[in-house]
């Protein structure tokens, strides 16, 4: 391994057909292919495999996340596209669901179709 080798990112799914629509439609992944055993997607030259469960329960913390210049407009983007951003009641968040750290960074999480937690973030 090296600092520069691609990176594989690994997300369950019980309904793959769900995953592949959020993933690809709504969130606008490249789609590469679609198997037995996942559904593939490229980003920036890394892959992102939707891997398909039986049964699982979701990680109660984020899992994946994209790093965005303008978070205020990828969040209303998304939101636009019906996508619901998630507002914790331990946070200090603004109405659109983002909350800034005390670094700075701010943040905004939401589910894909299985309760997956993924997030933007921007620095």
């Amino acid at each position: 391994m090296t600092p520069d080798s691609k990176l594989i990112g690994f997300i369950p799914t019980r309904d793959a057909a769900r995953a592949l629509d959020f993933y690809q439609n709504l969130l606008g992944l490249r789609f590469v292919s679609d198997d037995a055993f996942a559904i593939v997607f490229e980003l920036n030259g890394n892959m992102i495999r939707l891997v398909r469960i039986e049964e699982f329960t979701p990680a109660p913390y984020t899992i994946l996340g994209w790093q965005v210049e303008d978070i205020e407009s990828s969040v209303k983007e998304l939101a636009a596209k019906g996508l619901a951003f998630q507002q914790y009641s331990f946070l200090e968040q603004s109405e659109e669901g983002i909350w800034t750290a005390p670094g700075g960074a701010r943040i905004a999480w939401f589910h894909d179709p299985d309760g997956n937690t993924l997030s933007l973030s921007q620095d």
